[in-house]
């Protein structure tokens, strides 16, 4: 397992067991950037949790994990807090995001390479690259739209990001 991913995981179950949360002994150096990172909770290949940082806000790439983690496992409102009976049946990928960059249309899009983020106004919608079941750029905004609650007759602004994934 990848350090990154050993640490959202070490993350979500001190945390579900304990309240608490753990800091790296070490950090590669990939916990040394600073990055915008999602911590993705899959249940039996269904998503049970997923929350991100779209820039840094921590000191590290390991903060935002440990940040994204705990909310991932507790504060995503479209599922309830993982409880502890749950922790053997989960698996974890991170993404650590590139800065997002800003496109003049959807045909700038791969939604195999390219997270895309939707914009407008004060509302902001994103979907990270390469989900399955979402094979075009124009079903990557839709589900930003409704992510977003930006209706389809609004103007947007799109960005675009890539991603390391890890699992």
């Amino acid at each position: 397992m990848h350090p990154l991913v050993e640490l959202a995981k070490k993350t979500v179950e001190t945390y579900v067991k304990q309240g608490k949360t753990t800091h790296p002994k070490e950090l590669t150096p990939e916990m040394r950037q600073r990055a915008g990172v999602f911590v993705s909770i899959h249940k039996l290949g269904e998503l049970r949790g997923c929350i991100g940082t779209i820039e840094p806000r921590k000191d590290n790439v390991a903060k935002e994990i440990i940040a994204n983690a705990v909310s991932s496992a507790s504060r995503d409102p479209r599922f309830p807090p993982i409880a502890p009976d749950e922790l053997d049946q989960l698996d974890y990928s991170v993404d650590v995001l590139t800065t997002p960059e800003p496109i003049e249309s959807q045909d700038q899009l791969d939604p195999k390479r390219y997270g895309v983020i939707v914009e407008a106004g004060f509302k902001r919608g994103l979907l990270l690259p390469d989900l399955e079941g979402v094979d075009t750029a124009d079903y990557q905004i839709e589900i930003c739209r409704l992510k977003a609650g930006i209706t389809p007759d609004e103007p947007i602004k799109l960005y675009r990001f890539e991603v390391r994934r890890y699992k």
